[in-house]
């Protein structure tokens, strides 16, 4: 039960509050930042010196220093190297959204028990790891672009302390909870562990933003736009808003005054071109309310709670089979929302492809990048061969023949970026060329 404290004693209890503010200097500056401190952290300055890379081409099987990254291209590299390529050459992505490890300590391996990665670095050294790759991101995302991070609740509140260090607090949009599966079976001592996370952040202010929305079903409908007349359903909204003005919209309007501490949301003019109309709404007691009515493109704004975008829980869902594979409409989603036909989609991490693919449908340019064979082998046969149905968990002989791709005359195209501490070269690229 909450109590309150007597009228007679607050005033001793701030004369001693503000008393160890003074006495213990507790009073934050407004420049304060906050910064994650570690082992291993790294000057900025460092992480973004200039790499000289050299590429390997599958097509023209010729080894180059030239860094532009084709559009519509799969990179299998380390994407510290990849995304300096992209700072060599200049190119700017609108969007990225990346889905790294989680710092699980886990294996994770494809249907077809193929090991995709190692999720195994401790904290300090998977933060470091994480955030030179964010900085060497904002230094690819163009000044409207957009970032969105996956991320798993192992480090959800550390990587948005670096995130925040990295792009500025200002330019965090969201922190969003996307449920991830129906239930889990281990709830020993504690709750089912059935959502992760993507953080929204945005280069600055100017950031390219379409609201993504849901269409309302019939009982949403019903709820929210309950009256009807010859022009259709509608509802009723306040005209006045909360605030003082003392301009038009302060003023006496059809001999009423907006209620106190507000006012009007439209200037008397406006309100009785409303009201001529047929746009206003009137009580039996007199008070004005305006009508909005229900259109045909009707969308609900989505929340920062996404429940519609499950990952793979039923045979039908067709997938690559690559672990860790993320809903194709969420991506599609995504996509939408933060960048336009033309514009340049990044995934450094891209798995199997799925921000590819979305990317393609939807009219983007794209480029992927990851350093697993496994990535890359799921990757080129999404985007050139289609997806199968997710069917039962081990992969059967006789099973279904993959779905046509989109766009059957496209032919992914495939760079290879060498270090110079690779020395498994001429392997990694019989893998390559067998799938490509």
């Amino acid at each position: 039960m909450a109590t309150g404290i007597p009228k007679t004693k607050q005033k001793d209890l701030n004369t001693l509050t503000l008393r160890s503010f003074e006495k213990f200097n507790q009073v934050p500056s407004s420049t304060t930042r906050l910064e994650i401190s570690y082992p291993g952290k790294t000057e900025e300055s460092i992480i973004l010196e200039k790499q000289e890379l050299l590429f390997y081409d599958i097509s023209s099987e010729e080894v180059s220093k030239h860094s532009t990254l084709l559009d519509n291209s799969f990179c299998l590299c380390d994407n510290f190297y990849g995304l300096h390529g992209l700072i060599n050459s200049n190119k700017k992505a609108t969007l990225i959204y990346m889905d790294p490890p989680y710092a699980t300590g886990m294996d994770f391996i494809s249907k077809e028990l193929e090991s995709a990665y190692k999720d195994h670095m401790d904290e300090a050294e998977y933060l470091e790891y994480l955030r030179r790759r964010l900085i060497l991101s904002r230094e690819v995302l163009s000044d409207d672009g957009s970032i969105y991070l996956h991320i798993g609740h192992q480090m959800v509140s550390h990587v948005k302390i670096i995130m925040d260090e990295v792009f500025g607090k200002s330019n965090f949009r969201n922190i969003i909870t996307r449920r991830k599966c129906s239930s889990k079976n281990y709830t020993k001592k504690q709750y089912a562990n059935i959502n992760d996370f993507v953080l929204f952040y945005s280069k600055n202010d100017n950031y390219k933003w379409s609201q993504p929305g849901v269409t309302p079903d019939k009982e949403w409908i019903e709820k929210e736009y309950n009256k009807s007349d010859d022009r259709g359903l509608y509802k009723l909204v306040p005209i006045h808003a909360p605030g003082v003005r003392n301009g038009a919209t302060g003023k006496e309007w059809k001999g009423m005054l907006p209620p106190p501490g507000k006012h009007w949301q439209y200037t008397p003019e406006t309100l009785d071109e409303l009201d001529a109309s047929g746009m206003m709404h009137w009580s039996k007691n007199g008070n004005p309310r305006k009508k909005v009515y229900l259109t045909k493109d009707k969308k609900i704004p989505l929340t920062d709670y996404w429940q519609n975008y499950r990952d793979a829980h039923h045979q039908s869902v067709m997938i690559t089979g690559y672990p860790t594979e993320k809903n194709l409409d969420m991506l599609k989603m995504i996509v939408s929302a933060s960048s336009e036909p033309g514009d340049l989609v990044l995934d450094p991490f891209c798995g199997s492809g799925t921000t590819l693919h979305a990317a393609r449908d939807l009219g983007r340019r794209w480029i992927g990048m990851d350093q697993s064979i496994t990535a890359a082998k799921s990757t080129i046969k999404r985007m050139n061969s289609g997806m199968e149905k997710m069917g039962d968990y081990v992969t059967r002989k006789n099973k279904e023949p993959a779905t046509g791709s989109l766009f059957e005359n496209e032919i992914i195209k495939t760079k290879l970026l060498i270090d110079s501490h690779n020395d498994n070269l001429n392997e990694i690229i019989k893998k390559i060329r067998s799938i490509s």
